[in-house]
């Protein structure tokens, strides 16, 4: 079974009640409206951004039950189901798969960094448990795992890996999954700064956390360059939204995502300890940003 991605998927949030100890549904349908209604193309809660290493695994299923519900259907929601163990991973891909989801994003085991034949074990035993689609988490930073371009062609071509997120920032790489793999596995951008590069180069679509805050103009980005391909109006678009995915990239991310939707009027909770909230001036330094890029905040 495959999906093919197009367009700008929001890397999702996981709301949390005011003092961070029970997942907030209704928070979660406030973020699903306001992504959805400003033309985003899908969702994706249950990765980095949704802060899934601070969840329990009832959590995590319940989280990401309530996106698949919110969304109804309107666009399709790849769930976040990455653990330590394949048997957890598939405990918890089997939930979402019997919950609507539309695919999985499947980050590979880490802290103790498995083999690349592990790797292909584990993301096959996966894929003969579950009929979904399965969108790879490329994040070396987090997992220890450096795949070649080659590695990542093999997985798509051995195992039921369809895409890939691509968060390791290594854009050559990219730039030749793109090219010389596109046969086994798709190349999916998942780094904020290079979203206009790699939106420029023909990828089909990014994870991008920053649709989470400004979904209106991530979707006109992609409008822009990669449907119209209006590059002076891409232009014209990437120089206000990029000082913001600077911003992003240079914090703990999904504590900056949270405070970008708690000042565009959509908050979220706070982070789970020992995340810290960001401190006021970098809180009013985001403000600045997202008001120069002519997005309206409240206090």
């Amino acid at each position: 079974m495959t999906t093919e991605f197009s367009g700008i998927l929001a890397a999702c949030v996981t709301p949390f009640t005011a003092d961070g100890s029970e997942v907030d549904v209704e928070g979660i349908n406030a973020q699903v409206e306001h992504i959805v209604s400003n033309g985003v193309n899908g969702l994706v809660p249950g990765g980095s951004t949704g802060e899934f290493t601070a969840l329990s695994i009832d959590e995590r299923k319940a989280s990401n039950r309530a996106y698949v519900e919110a969304a109804a259907g309107r666009v399709p929601v790849v769930a976040g189901t990455g653990a330590l163990s394949t048997a957890e991973t598939i405990e918890l891909s089997k939930d979402a798969e019997a919950a609507g989801a539309d695919a999985l994003m499947i980050v590979p085991p880490f802290y103790d960094t498995p083999s690349f034949d592990e790797v292909l074990g584990h993301f096959t035993a996966i894929s003969e448990a579950v009929s979904l689609p399965i969108m790879f988490y490329n994040i070396p930073a987090a997992t220890g795992l450096e795949l070649t371009a080659e590695d990542l062609g093999r997985l798509g071509a051995e195992t039921g890996i369809t895409c890939y997120k691509d968060t390791g920032g290594d854009f050559p790489k990219f730039t030749e999954v793109h090219f010389c793999h596109a046969d086994d596995i798709v190349a999916l951008n998942g780094w904020d700064t290079l979203t206009f590069a790699a939106l420029a180069l023909g990828a089909t679509a990014g994870v991008w956390g920053a649709a989470s805050v400004i979904p209106a103009l991530c979707s006109e980005l992609y409008q822009a360059l990669a449907v119209d391909e209006n590059l002076p109006k891409a232009r014209e678009l990437w120089a206000k939204i990029n000082p913001i995915c600077v911003f992003l990239e240079s914090h703990n991310y999904a504590c900056a995502i949270k405070t970008g939707v708690e000042l565009v009027g959509v908050p979220a909770g706070p982070t789970r300890a020992p995340i810290q909230p960001l401190a006021d001036e970098y809180r009013e330094e985001l403000r600045g940003l997202l008001e120069a890029a002519g997005v309206t905040t409240i206090s």
